[in-house]
């Protein structure tokens, strides 16, 4: 007794007019699914753009904050350290062409009476040497230099004059105390 009846196939499998088409089932049609990935893409690339231009401006903006501190910073163009007898040091010199001004920095305790002035001369390899200018009795000093003023200057020299220093045409009046090479550095 067979009470129960074989399904075939074809009423198992439901029909093609039947079926569910999955756009249906994703609730996407085909043309809005290719939408929606175009509008996605073109919101990537408006923010890739606006990016990209933010970080350009700012590249700019540290360009010209570097330029600007380039031209601020100095720039050593002549350098000699002043040397005593015994080879001590006693002043470091430099001269910045940018600012047209000669950094004088004291490294040792040399303290001038109060009747007497350091002075600083310029010692050209042949004929008098000329002032530079007087040292302060701070550490350091800045006197009003230019390179032309240094061109073919091989050496530096400190003297102890009375106060306020000699006249270039009289040149130092005794020993030097302090004596250096000016080094042009290699930019």
């Amino acid at each position: 007794m067979r009470s129960m009846t074989t399904a075939t196939t074809d009423e198992l499998s439901p029909s093609l007019d039947s079926a569910i088409p999955i756009e249906r089932v994703l609730g996407l049609r085909p043309i809005s699914w290719w939408r929606g990935i175009a509008i996605f893409f073109a919101i990537l690339l408006v923010f890739a753009a606006a990016t990209s231009m933010s970080m350009f401006e700012q590249f700019k903006a540290q360009i010209a904050h570097l330029q600007k501190q380039l031209v601020t910073l100095p720039q050593i163009k002549y350098i000699a350290v002043l040397t005593d007898a015994q080879g001590a040091a006693g002043l470091l010199v430099t001269l910045d062409p940018t600012q047209n001004v000669l950094v004088l920095q004291r490294l040792g305790n040399v303290v001038e009476g109060r009747e007497e002035s350091l002075q600083l001369w310029a010692l050209p390899a042949s004929g008098k040497a000329r002032s530079v200018g007087l040292l302060g009795a701070s550490k350091t000093l800045r006197i009003p230099a230019t390179e032309a003023d240094l061109r073919d200057i091989p050496n530096l020299g400190v003297s102890v004059e009375s106060k306020g220093g000699v006249p270039d045409a009289q040149g130092p009046s005794g020993e030097l105390l302090f004596r250096g090479a000016l080094v042009q550095k290699a930019l």
